[in-house]
């Protein structure tokens, strides 16, 4: 297939309005539209086709409860790390959506797959999580294509989130996602409009 300009406008709009969503709807994410992330995710390129990506469906009240409890624990160490005025300033942002998404998402990286046959990894192992990261950008632009909003949870102690969910030894936590409607949309990142921190173009040289 040959594209024109005119894909290339529609990408470049689906990355501006690919936005990290922290305030959802009600409303639910529809099974077709969950099929269709699946796909999104399958198409993504991944190190010696091993796809390694591994996704874990959130969604008793009981794994929940203990994921928010997680981010709590965490964000409360995190916010230790800053000065007083600082600290303030983080604590008074939204940096999760875990009581409200109606979608939660755990995604791994298994880092043994037997796919692949270990092409492409022995001195780069870490592309099979780089190959995880792939499948949930793919993910996420057919999400904003679909008018749904995702952020990304990594306020989390990756270890407490793989024994909530009782996931294989090889299994480590890449994301957790919260999927939904989102509240209102915007162009422009969230930690940017509050002030915490300005966006700038990609540092590009040339040697």
């Amino acid at each position: 297939m040959k594209f024109d300009p005119s894909h290339t406008d529609v990408l470049l709009d689906l990355l501006r309005w690919r936005r990290d969503v922290r305030h959802f709807t009600d409303l639910p994410v529809t099974e077709e539209s969950l099929a269709i992330l699946k796909v999104a995710m399958a198409l993504a390129p991944s190190v010696g086709n091993s796809q390694p990506w591994r996704v874990v469906s959130v969604e008793t009240s009981m794994a929940r409860e203990q994921i928010i409890a997680n981010h709590k624990s965490a964000n409360q160490a995190a916010a230790e790390l800053y000065d007083e005025e600082r600290r303030q300033e983080y604590c008074a942002l939204k940096l999760a959506a875990l009581e409200e998404a109606p979608v939660q998402l755990a995604i791994f990286t298994d880092l043994d797959p037997s796919e692949g046959h270990g092409l492409g990894r022995q001195t780069m192992p870490e592309t099979l999580t780089y190959s995880t990261v792939l499948a949930i950008h793919g993910l996420w632009l057919a999400a904003r294509s679909m008018n749904l909003g995702i952020g990304w949870v990594s306020i989390l102690d990756p270890k407490d989130v793989e024994r909530t969910l009782g996931v294989g030894p090889s299994w480590h936590l890449t994301a957790y996602l919260c999927i939904g409607h989102p509240k209102h949309i915007d162009n422009t990142a969230e930690l940017e409009r509050v002030g915490w921190q300005k966006g700038r173009d990609t540092i590009w040289l040339v040697k």
